[in-house]
């Protein structure tokens, strides 16, 4: 199969990623082999190639947002069948047994693996997942539409749950990308006045559009204190921002798994007043399964950019220097 491999870490417009042949991954029991329709160019993936984080395996196949159609199973049993349509995400397997899976909370099991970091994922044209990690995608999406949904989805709606908004509320979005525009729709279908900050003038026509309260430039401040906020975008200085637009009691969300340094907080100005901050790490499978049902249920309009297969490594320079709209594919059938 053709796959793009991940050697060695370096900025995206350096081209870390290289296209190779590999061997097609057969699936062990309890695994479906997966052929790759879609997969999402998520900003962890981003994150991975250009060193932000640490690069857990040279030659990874990048990608965790990976739509296709299974091709085979390993074992005698399976939830699925030849010819479904699955999703493959970033958590790709736990423990089950450690403090963290007992307790409801596989997202912070200790020895946890993720698609595209640990194993290889998507960026290929086929990809093999434990079943019991892979979703069904609702039929009202295209494999374009549902590939953001399985990262950029599922992270936002945590990310928008961490935050403690309630219906009526006014929640604050910072950075309005593939998973930003996603939570924002759950958020205004639920009740909630979103308030948007973002530098991108295209992201804050695009906000606008989907119904947000408010779609404000960098720097500026939200029109009301806010009940919760989620930050998106990899900036620490907005930390200090989203804070500061808090209501009293109120808490600020980071969604992302790297954020540049975060500038001194003033505990008075910041924290005070019952404030909170925290991060979100990764995802429980409870959380992918209520993302899908409410994406289906409202339904979720996913802004979707595509590129062929052969583009990965022009997709990656474009998502680093701001010019992609709602969410990054590659189509690869």
């Amino acid at each position: 199969m053709r796959a793009w491999v991940l050697e060695c870490q370096a900025r995206a417009s350096d081209r870390p990623v290289a296209m190779v042949e590999r061997p097609d991954p057969e699936p062990g029991p309890g695994e479906v082999q997966v052929r790759v329709v879609a997969c999402g160019v998520c900003r962890t993936d981003l994150h991975i190639a250009e060193g932000d984080i640490p690069l857990r395996r040279a030659g990874v196949v990048p990608g965790h947002e990976i739509v296709g159609v299974v091709e085979a199973i390993g074992g005698r049993d399976s939830r699925f069948t030849i010819g479904d349509r699955v999703g493959i995400p970033w958590l790709r397997w736990t423990c089950g047994e450690c403090r963290f899976c007992a307790t409801g909370r596989e997202n912070l099991c200790e020895v946890a693996r993720f698609t595209g970091w640990d194993e290889d994922g998507g960026y290929a044209e086929l990809a093999v997942v434990p079943e019991d990690y892979a979703y069904r995608i609702p039929e009202q999406f295209s494999d374009t539409e549902a590939a953001p949904l399985l990262c950029a989805g599922i992270i936002g709606f945590r990310a928008l749950r961490a935050s403690g908004v309630r219906p009526g509320g006014a929640l604050g979005i910072y950075g309005f990308g593939g998973s930003a525009h996603i939570a924002a729709q759950i958020a205004v279908s639920e009740g909630m006045r979103v308030h948007v900050v973002t530098r991108s003038a295209g992201a804050r026509r695009l906000a606008l559009e989907l119904g947000c309260a408010s779609a404000g430039e960098s720097g500026d401040r939200t029109p009301e204190p806010l009940d919760g906020a989620v930050i998106f975008a990899p900036a620490g200085g907005l930390v200090q921002t989203a804070l500061s637009d808090l209501d009293r009691g109120a808490t600020v969300a980071v969604a992302g798994i790297h954020l540049s340094q975060v500038p001194p907080l003033d505990y008075m100005e910041h924290l005070f007043g019952e404030r909170c901050l925290r991060s979100v790490t990764a995802n429980t499978r409870k959380d992918g399964e209520a993302l899908m049902e409410a994406a289906a249920r409202i339904p979720v309009v996913v802004t979707a950019q595509a590129y062929a297969f052969e583009d990965a490594d022009r997709a990656l320079v474009d998502l680093s220097q701001g010019r992609v709209s709602g969410a990054a594919v590659l189509v690869l059938h």
